[in-house]
């Protein structure tokens, strides 16, 4: 049996503070649970059983599952009571914990020890429930949740009201409910238990994943990784506005927890959306269809409209979702079933349905470089019955709708075309969302199979603090180029340096105390003679150290970097240089350590990436280096000694190559801690 069967799919149920009062809390759950096929017991001094145990005597079965609609103060002993019964899962609606402050801490602390002390499995608490309609189980006292169909899509939320709101809005899609779960507070059940939950469940199609928090980055994604192997998973993230103070370094700045949270979870596999609407219509197409993994899938597209077809395929490829040319043979198939004046590269304009509809939606799908097909068409029944011509046709690809209309005819459509497995959508937006979310999950999962290539780079011994000349040796020690350079006492030395590499030099304040000298006036540019050094000596400020070193080449400059996230652990981010990506957000994370493949991948996340590949004949940048300088972050952040550090910038030069022009590298205070924490 799983570990939170109990919890999801009970045999028996008990109720405490059942009620037949209208209004009450106990009264609704009570009326949600009539058609549960177990034995309910009802919980209620004076009214019903007077406890668990009574219960448990008079039914001769303890509860698997035990429903408290009670007070948060009564709560943990009452708990506590049903464990010693034989509870094995309790399901907290009540609200009044740690949502509510200090009082209400110390009741969730409560529940915390009796989940210790008994290991009961606990959801919620401050939370509206959780659905099972294959189960005729509806443990939760929203109204008409329990007329939710079953169906093949779990939805998974922070929220116990996203949960319903999610639910319903899946119904209004014509999609059914598999396992709908409000986590609430969190006190012990998680989504990362959930959804190693719903691992085992045969019933399942794809997973709808509403993320507000997450105690246990790694776990969570772990769980999401083991998941799609079997199912797709959609994630939709909360959190967009906090930016917070996430570190001291423009490398944490950029890694706000929304951004790491869903860039972890992509990097586990899951598919992410940006609001509500799109998670039903991404889970609505990957809980009937998923492709075969490979990247880059390519959409043919279909269209008995013009319009709303040049719709679609600007969204798509707005997404960077293929919509790739037509063979020669493709486009000679279809040219002899439609009149010439109509579009037939992809997309093919039909120029309305016809009765040869069916055929030129087969033969897109048969063009080799086609993995899914789409089809657009407004919904004109004295032309083609078009849910009838969809389902008649025998494509060599999965299959995607469209369809426009009066609200009342979509729906119906929609409704006709979801019961025969095809995904279909009522607005253009929905449906390169559907498209979107098919292409890129089976793109996530083409790459999921790769293997961290381990490093056996020794462990650094660190002393705080560290200077730039440090960070720059460990840098250079992991295969990072950077300038030659010279650590300078004062004035003489410095200007033997000069001497030495011969100008044009930079020269910075070396204190490891100034972790962005350009802040306090600590870099000279462009030195050549030595009247220029004494020129700039005069400008910077007292230091205990000068660094002299060789002024690159002009070049784009990008910002690279790892630090050790409070939830996920240690994070790599690659940006635009300067301030460009912390104003543009145009940043790249991936959690440590990294793959090869996923250390590549990182600049093609940037919108800026143009300028990295040659734009306006700059220096495209050898994506190999650049590569091997994101893996040797990647294993610093490995390392147990290192908090953060950051390369910026890091300059493309003339050959490609990327240098490091300056290096901060910050120690771990508590080197005995998790790596993960």
């Amino acid at each position: 049996m799983n570990a939170l069967d109990p919890l999801f799919a009970p045999r028996s149920i008990a109720i405490l503070g059942a009620s037949d009062v209208p209004g009450k809390l106990g009264t609704a759950m009570t009326a949600s649970l009539d058609r549960f096929p177990g034995p309910v017991m009802k919980i209620n001094p004076g009214r019903f059983f007077p406890t668990v145990a009574a219960a448990v005597a008079a039914e001769g079965i303890a509860p698997d599952l035990v429903i408290s609609c009670i007070p948060a103060a009564m709560t943990a002993d009452a708990l506590r009571a049903a464990a010693g019964a034989g509870a094995r899962a309790a399901l907290v609606c009540a609200g009044g914990f740690a949502e509510s402050g200090a009082e209400g801490t110390a009741h969730q602390q409560a529940l915390s020890a009796v989940v210790r002390d008994t290991g009961i499995r606990l959801l919620g608490p401050n939370t509206s429930g959780f659905i099972a309609p294959h189960a005729s189980l509806t443990a939760s006292f929203v109204p008409d949740a329990r007329d939710l169909e079953a169906g093949p899509v779990a939805v998974v939320a922070a929220s116990g009201g996203v949960n319903h709101a999610l639910a319903f809005a899946l119904a209004d899609a014509g999609v059914g409910l598999r396992l709908g779960v409000g986590l609430g507070n969190s006190v012990d059940v998680t989504q990362a238990d959930v959804l190693d939950h719903l691992g085992g469940d045969d019933g399942l199609g794809a997973v709808a994943l509403h993320v507000e928090t997450a105690a246990d980055g790694r776990r969570l994604t772990a769980a999401v990784r083991r998941l799609v192997d079997r199912v797709p998973v959609v994630a939709l993230v909360v959190g967009r506005s906090d930016v917070g103070d996430f570190a001291r370094s423009h490398t944490g700045a950029l890694a706000t927890s929304w951004r790491v949270t869903r860039a972890a979870l992509r990097q586990a596999g899951a598919v992410l959306v940006d609001d509500e609407r799109e998670l039903v219509d991404a889970v609505s197409a990957l809980g009937r269809v998923r492709l075969p993994a490979r990247p880059g899938s390519g959409v043919g597209l279909v269209t008995a409209q013009a319009g709303p077809g040049l719709l679609l395929t600007d969204a798509l490829r707005t997404a960077g979702v293929r919509v790739p040319p037509l063979s020669e043979r493709t486009v000679k198939e279809i040219g002899d079933l439609l009149p010439d004046l109509t579009y037939q590269r992809n997309p093919v304009d039909t120029g309305r349905p016809s009765p040869t509809f069916t055929q030129v939606i087969e033969h897109v799908s048969e063009d080799p470089d086609v993995d899914v097909t789409a089809v657009y068409a407004l919904l004109e029944p004295a032309a083609l019955d078009l849910p009838a011509a969809l389902q008649a046709a025998r494509p060599a690809t999965p299959l995607v709708a469209v369809v426009g209309g009066r609200p009342e005819q979509a729906r119906r459509a929609q409704a006709e075309l979801g019961a025969a497995g095809v995904p279909c959508a009522t607005t253009p937006a929905a449906g390169a969302t559907m498209l979107r979310a098919l292409a890129e999950d089976a793109a996530n999962r083409s790459r999921l199979g790769e293997d961290v290539i381990p490093t056996t780079w020794p462990a650094l011994a660190l002393s705080d603090p560290v200077d730039e000349h440090t960070a720059k040796n460990v840098l250079a020690g992991l295969g990072v180029r950077t300038p030659v350079r010279r650590v300078c006492a004062g004035r003489e030395a410095a200007h033997a340096a000069l001497d030495e590499l011969g100008g044009p030099v930079v020269v910075k304040i070396l204190d490891p105390g100034v972790l962005h000298k350009t802040e306090v006036g600590g870099v000279e540019v462009g030195v050549r003679t030595h009247d220029d050094l004494d020129a700039a000596l005069a400008r910077l400020p007292a230091s205990p150290a000068l660094l002299v070193e060789h002024m690159a080449p002009a070049g784009p400059e990008l910002i690279a970097g790892v630090r050790r996230d409070p939830v996920f652990g240690p994070v790599v981010a690659l940006g635009a240089g300067g301030t460009a990506a912390e104003t543009l957000g145009d940043v790249s994370l991936r959690l440590a350590p990294l793959t090869a493949n996923e250390a590549d991948a990182m600049l093609d996340d940037l919108a800026t990436r143009a300028l990295f590949q040659g734009a306006r004949g700059a220096a495209p940048v050898d994506r190999a280096r650049l590569a091997h300088v994101l893996l040797a972050l990647s294993s610093l952040g490995a390392d147990p000694g290192v908090a953060e550090c950051e390369i910026n910038p890091l300059r493309v030069l003339p050959d490609g190559d990327v240098v490091a022009l300056d290096a901060v590298l910050l120690p771990r205070d508590d080197q005995g801690g998790s790596d993960d924490a």
